[in-house]
């Protein structure tokens, strides 16, 4: 498991004066400023942040030592994150989006599915997002039902996915490009998350707690 769990990023600047647009991914957001300092991904900078306002869906904040719209400007795109140690315990079937992100599924008689790339939750409940070994892109609920085991310090989670799982299944990059008549997906960088889809844990830029998942 990371040291360190995001729990925000910086979506932009406000104003002229170098204030800056910080968006929680916290299940309650104002919990952003109770966890300690906020640092980079490998905790080589550290952010003081004072709250000054809000937005539509992000907080407005001060940055110790940030002057002029250009600096705060700069940091859009930055995640902020805390020590693990700082955030509350989970219960036994309760699991961080950033412990899940990036963990390889098994089925039940254990053929590899693919890795988990997101947690989303839609309004019914928190789906996974696989990247199925056949280059589909695929959503599972994350219920007992279909996630049957989760053992995140072992790194293995089992999945029993829904019969019609690949019938609402996205298309691989390959089958785009064909249908599309455009160049082969290895010469439009299939695999480097052109397809509008970021590998990364903390993408968390993750939605708030819901069911068995649960963020910052």
């Amino acid at each position: 498991m990371a040291d360190r769990v995001c729990v925000g990023q910086f979506v932009g600047a406000h104003g002229v004066h170098g204030r800056a647009k910080l968006k929680s991914f916290t299940e309650v957001p104002e919990a952003l400023f109770e966890y300690g300092p906020l640092t980079d991904e490998k905790g080589g900078r550290t952010f003081a942040v004072k709250l000054t306002g809000m937005g539509k869906d992000h907080f407005l904040v001060e940055v110790e030592g940030l002057k002029g719209r250009e600096a705060a400007d700069a940091l859009k795109g930055t995640r902020v994150y805390v020590d693990r140690s700082a955030l509350p315990a989970t219960d036994e079937d309760e699991f961080y989006h950033a412990d899940l992100i990036g963990l390889e599924t098994v089925t039940e008689d254990g053929q590899p599915f693919g890795p988990i790339l997101a947690i989303y939750d839609f309004g019914a409940g928190d789906v996974l997002e696989i990247r199925h070994v056949s280059g589909k892109t695929v959503t599972i609920p994350f219920t007992l039902a279909c996630v049957p085991v989760v053992e995140v310090k072992a790194k293995r989670v089992v999945v029993a996915p829904p019969v019609n799982l690949f019938a609402k299944a996205r298309p691989s990059p390959e089958e785009l490009a064909e249908m599309e008549g455009g160049p082969p997906a290895d010469e439009v960088g299939a695999d480097s998350g052109e397809d509008g889809i970021t590998v990364d844990a903390a993408e968390n830029i993750a939605p708030e707690e819901a069911g068995r998942a649960r963020d910052a």
